[in-house]
């Protein structure tokens, strides 16, 4: 029995998004939605996260400020002018001065180039061990992985204040004695992400063709398993940054971190103790900038925690 098919184009009773018979060729091929790439589709969730945009734009004026400021301010960080102590807040002096007269709002710009450059250099010393040590661990298995983590284990159970402490009173208190210190165990939280995330990885299909294609274990960490596990990677990372500030902010708060002339936001809030009640701006504006960093920080931390985890794409 022969169908009547009519000439002209009819369309199913279906969604618009389905197929419709007749559709030209170039109409079916046409691309509803842009491919995009991982990365795009990050930002993308991240810009949707607005504590965590919010706190992206805090930091990144903390940072421009603390870089450009200094260098047109007729103000520098050591210099004193004892006719002008323990001004308040005013035009001339926007977060008062200090016991010896110098600008407060240009001592800690200065404090913030230290605390974030060691912040941010400690991030990235213990991202490098961390990846290395996590990685060749998960990657290697058996008796070496069980040595290597109970390794990590010892290092974890040591006191931290203890050894810091040991640190800075044999090679001094400085910018690199402070980031040894920080840098000394800081790494076993990203050595232990790494390590879970390259025993799941490593069994994979594309890891296995990699290794019959002759790859070695540097090739393989490099190419496929450390930039397939960097989502928990970089959230590890994004959270050691606030964590080593306000580890330095604290050794300096109790005078055994950045020492004058040099400034440091808790070696500043450690100056104005003796001033807290006659002169409580001094403590007030370090501290601000330590509370803005560090929810700066935790709001971007939580921010790439979601964007980076493809099951919030929606």
């Amino acid at each position: 029995m022969a169908l009547n098919v009519p000439e002209s184009k009819e369309y199913l009773s279906l969604p618009d998004e389905m197929f419709v018979i007749g559709q030209d060729d170039a109409e079916a091929e046409e691309i509803v939605r842009p491919s995009t790439t991982y990365w795009h589709d990050v930002w993308q969730r991240f810009r949707r996260d607005r504590l965590a945009l919010v706190g992206l734009i805090v930091l990144a004026a903390i940072a421009l400020m603390a870089i450009f400021v200094p260098m047109v301010s007729p103000y520098s960080y050591d210099g004193m002018d004892l006719a002008s102590m323990n001004q308040g807040p005013s035009l001339q002096h926007p977060c008062g001065t200090d016991q010896m007269g110098r600008d407060l709002f240009i001592r800690i710009l200065y404090g913030a180039r230290i605390s974030l450059s060691i912040g941010l250099a400690a991030a990235a010393i213990n991202f490098v061990i961390g990846v290395v040590y996590g990685g060749l661990s998960g990657y290697i298995g058996g008796r070496a992985d069980m040595m290597m983590m109970r390794i990590v284990d010892i290092l974890s159970s040591l006191p931290s204040l203890l050894y810091i402490v040991l640190i800075m009173l044999l090679l001094g208190s400085n910018v690199g004695s402070v980031i040894l210190a920080l840098c000394l165990t800081s790494w076993v939280g990203t050595a232990r992400v790494v390590r879970s995330e390259v025993m799941r990885l490593k069994h994979s299909e594309y890891v296995l063709a990699a290794r019959l294609s002759g790859a070695n274990v540097r090739q393989l960490l490099i190419r496929h398993l450390v930039p397939n596990a960097m989502g928990p990677i970089i959230v590890s990372t994004a959270f050691l940054i606030p964590s080593a500030i306000f580890s330095e902010s604290f050794l300096s708060f109790l005078g055994i971190g950045i020492q004058a002339p040099m400034a440091s936001w808790g070696s500043l809030a450690n100056y104005a103790i003796p001033m807290l009640l006659s002169q409580p701006h001094q403590m007030f504006f370090p501290v601000l900038a330590i509370c803005l960093t560090m929810f700066s920080l935790n709001f971007i931390g939580d921010g790439l925690r979601d964007a980076l985890d493809p099951r919030m794409k929606k």
